[in-house]
């Protein structure tokens, strides 16, 4: 019996008991339908980390507190408070004489309910300094953004994100009103153009106030949670980064680079570091879902071996008519691979489905999310499924060839 028989044959089987075959096939359906998800959803979801940090420009340099190797990122990533940097730091960068220095902020957050009248708004408020507007290219629809006195000053205003202005202020103007921000009344003098997401934040919903007011008023803390610096041209990004740890270890007192407690990046080394670390987790949770596409090749294999038994008669009577162990062998192993394959096909389709839906949702919230499913991920998804019922099979189908055909035929 040649190979396509074998097929008709197999497929004519699995026609004659449709849900049987079905909840055979659920196991590699789910293994590569989770498998494909995770590839594509971390796919897209690598490509939001990335695009985020692209659309912030190459020509900046972030600095970070706390120390942290070339291949990995500061604590303060992780939410660990380091408070080594300070907006004297940042003051001191800025009047280095570094000609390709354009501007730098610090960032400080936090979060709080703004109040107005009857009027709520859970909002993030960002404590910058007057260059803020400079470092990353923003505009305003309506005001002014504040100064460098203001920001020395400790002075109570805030530029509201267009979204945050529509939510407290949707049928007037904004600038000139109070708003509250933890007990602290504060004028609105700008309100920012709609900028959507960038930076991993939604900048529409933020308010943002002077960096010493933050630290004085809002925060009581003195030091900074994040630096910006903004170079004239990308091919000065290096000499300026290695200025500036120049800088900063001899304001921190510090001799030797390995006890430097502040991490000075690029946003190209950034993207490094973040492509390397999303593969990892990417990679590593493929592999946690493509366990369970083992479970479910022992699941078919239980099948299988099942419906050895209950064919035993029919494989008797196929070997009295002169089929060979050979054929025995190679029809149950096809039947295998048939029900792996065409569940490994459904599983791709409906993984393909769901990584369309959530690219969908995450377009549609503003996110720079792209719909990663390459053709290698299919074709794996495919031979991935082919293997498993090859795997799998080859138990069934040789039990199947050493019935021996008289005994076959007096099973009952």
């Amino acid at each position: 019996m040649n190979l396509l028989e074998n097929i008709t044959g197999a497929w004519q089987i699995l026609a004659r008991n449709k849900l049987r075959s079905f909840l055979t096939m659920l196991g590699i359906i789910i293994g590569v339908m989770a498998v494909v998800v995770i590839m594509s959803v971390g796919a897209g979801a690598q490509s939001l980390i990335l695009n985020q940090i692209k659309s912030l420009g190459s020509n900046l340099v972030g600095i970070l507190p706390g120390k942290s190797d070339d291949k990995g990122p500061p604590a303060a990533v992780f939410g660990i408070v380091v408070t080594t940097l300070t907006t004297d730091d940042v003051k001191a960068i800025v009047n280095s004489g570094n000609q390709h220095i354009v501007a730098a902020t610090p960032y400080v957050r936090g979060a709080d309910t703004v109040t107005i009248a009857s009027v709520s708004y859970d909002t993030t408020f960002v404590g910058v300094s007057a260059d803020y507007p400079r470092v990353e290219s923003i505009e305003l629809s309506q005001g002014r953004f504040f100064s460098e006195d203001e920001d020395k000053g400790a002075v109570r205003v805030v530029v509201l994100g267009s979204e945050a202005a529509e939510n407290l202020f949707p049928e007037e103007g904004a600038v000139g009103k109070i708003v509250r921000i933890k007990r602290s009344n504060f004028v609105v003098i700008g309100v920012l153009k709609q900028r959507g997401v960038s930076g991993f934040q939604n900048q529409d919903n933020q308010l943002f106030v002077p960096v010493a007011t933050a630290q004085k008023i809002l925060l009581g803390i003195n030091h900074v949670n994040f630096v910006r610096v903004k170079i004239d041209a990308p091919e000065y990004v290096v000499s300026t980064i290695e200025q500036i740890k120049t800088i900063l270890r001899d304001r921190h007192g510090i001799v030797d680079p390995e006890n430097d407690d502040f991490s000075v990046r690029s946003a190209n080394q950034g993207l490094e570091v973040l492509t390397t670390i999303t593969n990892a987790l990417k990679f590593f949770l493929a592999a946690i879902a493509a366990l369970s596409l083992i479970v479910g090749g022992i699941g078919i294999m239980n099948i299988m071996l099942a419906a050895v038994e209950e064919r035993t008669k029919e494989i008797g009577l196929r070997k009295a008519v002169g089929a060979t162990n050979r054929n025995i062998t190679m029809q149950f192993l096809v039947e295998t691979v048939l029900i792996t394959f065409v569940g490994g096909v459904i599983g791709i389709i409906l993984g393909a489905g769901i990584a369309i839906i959530v690219a969908s949702v995450a377009r549609h919230q503003g996110y720079s999310w792209d719909l990663i499913i390459t053709p290698a991920s299919v074709a794996l998804g495919c031979v991935v499924s082919i293997a498993i019922g090859l795997i799998f099979g080859v138990s069934p189908a040789r039990r199947a060839s050493r019935l021996d055909p008289i005994e076959a035929l007096r099973y009952e």
